[in-house]
């Protein structure tokens, strides 16, 4: 613990040479060049990286990497290729690589070959037989170690793959609105977040700045969601143009056992590969049936009894967390936290919360590797709630509610004349978009580094709520515990109970009436022209009593 990234990536790269694997090997391996996109990459290259994906995520740059086994000296260059690497030959057979060219002074008529190391390129030096050993010629031998291509099409299948489910869970249009009730949606979800993304494939742009109180302290039920932050990419990590650099982006994601990584065998690959993150519930419904020796997949339930409160909240996800950790144990490598069982008896468990503590559990007994964790839930609908489920250790999520509440809105004719099915594409779509453009912000390039990496704060939680749920994550500003969690779960469950006639406005991104508060107001812009046009005491007075804030302050 509390190692450099350089040393921790130096410790590997260490174990993987002393296992057997070349340095050549186990560099490529760890910092594969972008072959997803790439549709000019060699197959058996390509089919190399598909191999080695299921084996560990990319390490992702800025990073261009010299190392040595003591007889091959190499360089590799992330995906990115973000960082410097000049390289020069000499006719009498000197190489220099550097991060700045003319390190080493060279006579121009003495140089045999010049350029640059590029993104995802490695060269090495075999000092041994004394040959300079570019990238093609690397990749080529590793490539041809073992039949990668064999491996991984018998035995690595993508979700499309499986045969059809016979059924799935249909869209409920008489309980759409209990459910949105129960998970907290508002109108302003609808209409300014879910709405605009299944009419466009695009998520919806608003202007910069907010003047509505931190989740912590304001007076409305907030999703656990709006209590964290994503940190600031610290030293070096420069944001990524997810859209003129897509090549490098990825949102594919393995679903499966993570077997020996000291060795290889056919069954290495044995997993399922996602395309993305967010599965309609057609999709869940074949990841739910699928049933092999590694691949079989159980459901949780991920609700609480309403009678218990804040103790049945904390014994509800106490259960779960042994459940899961029981289910693993069995041979089970995908678990589903599902809160499909709400009912009049039962809340849902805040999906960050259940996710995250089962997560953080399964690490601690370490049977993290052994499965993967899909989250069914109602409660997403945005696309940071999709990241933090992600970045907390989900693989994928189906978010049932927002799809049925698009399915909905097709149906009533106010996404004019787009079917259903095209709508929850384009959500699917604008959510994947939003997703990379989040990774994008940290310098992280694919779903499968993201995913687990815990890369947030969380901004007024209390710091043992956090310690025991949310293990990892820095809480620079205490606040609200699992009791106002609970209170605040009960209280949307409440009002879903209550046979409510409509959503509430909301107000977060608009002032409401009856919505959140904000600093900026009708009232409080009337009373300040108001005052700068008489400027008076009393004009000065009037303002102030609309501000939102203790009297005297």
């Amino acid at each position: 613990d509390g190692l450099s990234d350089s040393a921790s990536f130096d410790r590997v790269l260490e174990l993987l040479t002393l296992s057997g694997r070349s340095i050549l090997h186990a560099a490529a391996m760890m910092v594969p060049e972008a072959w997803v996109g790439s549709d000019d990459l060699d197959q058996d290259i390509r089919a190399f990286y598909n191999y080695h994906s299921t084996l560990m995520e990319p390490w992702d740059g800025p990073a261009a990497i010299a190392f040595t086994d003591g007889k091959t000296i190499g360089a590799v260059q992330d995906r990115n290729g973000l960082r410097p690497a000049r390289c020069v030959l000499s006719e009498d057979g000197l190489f220099v690589m550097a991060s700045e060219a003319g390190v080493i002074s060279l006579p121009p008529q003495e140089i045999k070959w010049k350029g640059r190391l590029q993104p995802g390129r490695m060269i090495a030096v075999d000092t041994v037989n004394g040959k300079l050993l570019m990238d093609k010629d690397i990749k080529k031998q590793l490539a041809a170690r073992q039949p990668y291509a064999d491996w991984v099409k018998s035995h690595r299948h993508h979700i499309s793959d499986l045969p059809k489910a016979s059924r799935f869970h249909a869209t409920e249009e008489g309980t759409i609105l209990k459910r949105q009730l129960a998970f907290g949606w508002t109108e302003e979800d609808i209409r300014a977040i879910v709405r605009p993304m299944a009419e466009t494939g695009k998520e919806p742009v608003g202007s910069m700045g907010a003047d509505t109180p931190p989740a912590c302290l304001s007076e409305k039920p907030q999703p656990l969601f709006s209590y964290f932050r994503q940190l600031f990419a610290q030293v070096t990590n420069p944001p990524i143009d997810p859209i003129r650099e897509e090549l490098v982006m990825s949102l594919n994601s393995t679903v499966g056992r993570a077997r020996n990584i000291l060795s290889e065998t056919p069954e290495h690959c044995h997993t399922l590969s996602l395309s993305q993150p967010i599965l309609t519930n057609e999709e869940l419904e074949k990841l739910r049936r699928v049933s092999t020796e590694d691949l079989l997949s159980t459901t949780l339930n991920a609700t609480f009894v309403v009678e218990e409160g804040e103790s049945g909240l904390r014994r509800a996800i106490r259960h779960l967390c042994r459940r899961a950790e029981l289910a693993v144990k069995n041979g089970y490598t995908c678990l589903i936290l599902s809160s499909r069982g709400l009912d009049e008896e039962y809340a849902p468990i805040p999906s960050l919360m259940a996710t995250a503590a089962v997560h953080n559990h399964l690490i601690r007994v370490g049977l993290r590797s052994q499965t993967a964790l899909i989250v069914e839930s109602g409660e997403p609908r945005e696309v940071m709630h999709f990241a933090l489920l992600i970045g907390y250790g989900a693989s994928a999520v189906n978010p049932y509610l927002a799809m049925e509440t698009i399915e909905s809105l097709a149906h009533s004719g106010r996404l004019g004349e787009i079917e259903k099915e095209i709508a929850v594409q384009y959500y699917i779509k604008a959510c994947g978009k939003g997703l990379l453009k989040i990774f994008s912000k940290m310098g992280i390039s694919t779903m499968e580094s993201y995913k687990g990496a815990q890369v947030f704060e969380a901004v007024g939680l209390d710091r043992g709520f956090v310690e025991e749920f949310l293990e990892g994550t820095p809480s620079r500003l205490a606040g609200i515990g699992a009791d106002v969690i609970a209170a605040e779960a009960l209280e949307k469950h409440a009002a879903a109970m209550d046979d409510e006639e409509r959503l509430p406005s909301g107000g977060d991104y608009s002032h409401r009436v009856k919505g959140e508060q904000h600093l900026l107001t009708p009232s409080t812009i009337s009373s300040l022209q108001h005052h700068a046009q008489h400027n008076k005491l009393g004009s000065y007075e009037a303002f102030s009593l609309h501000l939102p804030w203790p009297d005297g302050v």
